[in-house]
């Protein structure tokens, strides 16, 4: 992550930098993971730890980055954290399940492929008369070619 990567929306037609997302969150995109560890993900079926919502994980992830950082200070936000002792006591019960939804939401760059960029190229459709057959020849005519 840096300054030289970025997120793009073509639909909104908005692109998010390290900073910007910073300035939106108040927590580092580097802080992603741990972020999903604590609050959950439905979409991937993370299940997050009971009592910690979005607004206090992003205040607690702007002064404490990472999960590791965070217990070894947690005697120290737990007072300033609405919850911050329930809290506390939550993160530090169920620390190995936080670093499993962590490890969950981390994408991994050591996993080898068989296939080269080029093999997974899009490359348009595959089979535009199966769906024509299928009644959706509509759909086939939209579709990008190459």
């Amino acid at each position: 992550v840096g300054e030289n990567v970025s997120q793009l929306d073509r639909i909104r037609k908005k692109r998010t930098t390290a900073a910007s997302f910073k300035e939106t969150r108040g927590y580092a995109p580097e802080s992603v993971p741990d972020f999903l560890a604590l609050v959950g993900d439905t979409a991937d079926g993370i299940p997050g730890l009971k009592g910690f919502g979005e607004k206090t994980v992003a205040g607690l992830l702007a002064a404490h980055p990472t999960l590791e950082d965070l217990i070894a200070n947690a005697d120290t936000w737990s007072e300033k954290v609405r919850g911050g002792p329930r809290l506390r006591d939550t993160l530090k019960a169920e620390t190995t399940e936080a670093f499993l939804y962590r490890k969950l939401a981390t994408l991994r760059f050591d996993v080898p492929i068989k296939e080269s960029a080029e093999d997974l190229r899009y490359a348009g459709p595959k089979d535009v008369e199966l769906l024509r057959s299928l009644g959706a020849g509509r759909v086939a005519d939209r579709l990008p070619r190459g």
